[in-house]
């Protein structure tokens, strides 16, 4: 095993995760001067939109909701920012904040040495398959709420004699036009695969199982601005439900699901459940060209069976089905911060600390606009402990 002694490598902060929220902290901690190192399993910062995003995503929120500390998007941006750009933001991010994460580095193993006070971090070298040992002061999970791509054990899903995979594999439906292809999932990444799916040429049908809000995007930027003005959470939510019925109607009578009974922002909050940003998609389902499904028994061939006891063929399947998270294999001896899904224990506005110098970023499902918030929490708390 391998252990670090330099500045370099063993610095005040480690932070485990070089997405949007670790490059945000790291960004708050060189503001500080406060010496840190980004471990990313990948082989580049932010891979979830670098590789495994598909080519028309765009951010749902407007632009001033989803900046990362300290570096507001060019003036020039669009309100709702494509992927591309978004890309150009984090690398012109990176290079502003001179952030320079060690890449293939997968972390095993974190827990506190209490006789040292210090964490001891065990890291498997991609590149070499060497073990690499570290000791900082403060540890940072940023790992993400979208971690590990999951796909359901469907029984038959073996036999499938067509394409099977997650929507982290999926660029575009070019390669799916005229195809049968069903998309499993109705969050805002199966409902816009399904759209750019259709809008390819492709035969697309969709399962939708649970309740669902379906706001549009201008009803979720009002919505943000409310909450960011104090109305109550209660009041902001009637009316994006009034908003929504007036706009999309009883969404049963085409999605086979009713709205849930807490609202859009309340859902959000408490079980991290986002609202479906509707981006073009009700359109294609009221008009039949997307084909809404119930939810999924089994697979035999290329045949699906349905939960109704009908049987559809498809000769692709696009599972956009989330993510788990795997900090509990590695962190070690956290009883307080982090619970076995890897989210935080305590509530929202104090879920980004932990105990020992342990804090996390990006969990606490507020997307970008909650990344920004805490990475600049840990930062000024990290610095005012070291200024005792």
């Amino acid at each position: 095993m391998a252990t670090f002694d330099n500045h370099v490598e063993q610095p005040m902060v480690i932070i485990v995760g070089g997405g949007p929220g670790g490059l945000a902290t790291s960004a708050c901690l060189n503001k500080l001067c406060i010496p840190n190192l980004i471990l990313e399993k990948e082989d580049c910062y932010s891979p979830m939109w670098k590789k495994y995003s598909y080519d028309r995503v765009h951010l749902h929120l407007a632009k001033q909701f989803c900046q990362l500390p300290l570096f507001p998007f060019p003036s020039s941006s669009p309100t709702y920012v494509p992927k591309k750009q978004f890309i150009q933001y984090l690398d012109d991010y990176v290079t502003h904040f001179n952030i320079t994460p060690f890449y293939n580095r997968n972390v095993e193993f974190a827990k506190f040495d209490e006789f040292a006070e210090k964490w001891n971090v065990k890291v498997r070298n991609g590149n070499s398959g060497e073990m690499e040992e570290y000791f900082c002061k403060f540890l940072v999970v940023a790992t993400g709420e979208a971690s590990y791509p999951f796909i359901p054990d469907v029984p038959g899903l073996t036999s499938f004699t067509g394409e099977a995979i997650h929507s982290t594999q999926y660029k575009n439906g070019e390669k799916f036009k005229g195809k049968n292809v069903l998309v499993v999932g109705c969050g805002n990444s199966g409902m816009e695969i399904a759209l750019d799916l259709a809008n390819n040429g492709a035969n697309t049908s969709i399962i939708v199982r649970s309740p669902m809000h379906l706001i549009s995007r201008e009803m979720g930027y009002l919505g943000l601005m409310l909450l960011k003005y104090k109305v109550a959470l209660g009041v902001v939510d009637t009316i994006m439900v009034m908003l929504s019925k007036l706009m999309y109607g009883d969404i049963s009578k085409y999605y086979g699901v009713k709205r849930p009974e807490e609202g859009p922002f309340a859902c959000k909050v408490k079980y991290g459940k986002y609202p479906v940003f509707d981006v073009g998609t009700y359109r294609k389902i009221k008009s039949g060209e997307i084909q809404v499904l119930p939810a999924m028994r089994s697979i035999r061939g290329n045949d699906v069976v349905l939960e109704n006891g009908k049987i559809h063929q498809f000769d692709g399947i696009v599972f956009a089905t989330g993510f788990k998270r795997t900090t509990h294999k590695w962190l070690q001896g956290d009883d307080y911060l982090l619970n076995e899904d890897g989210l935080p224990k305590p509530e929202f506005p104090q879920h980004w600390k932990g105990k020992n110098g342990l804090y996390c970023v990006g969990l606490s499902r507020r997307g970008l606009y909650g990344i920004a918030f805490d990475a600049q929490n840990i930062a000024t708390h990290i610095n005012s402990l070291l200024s005792e």
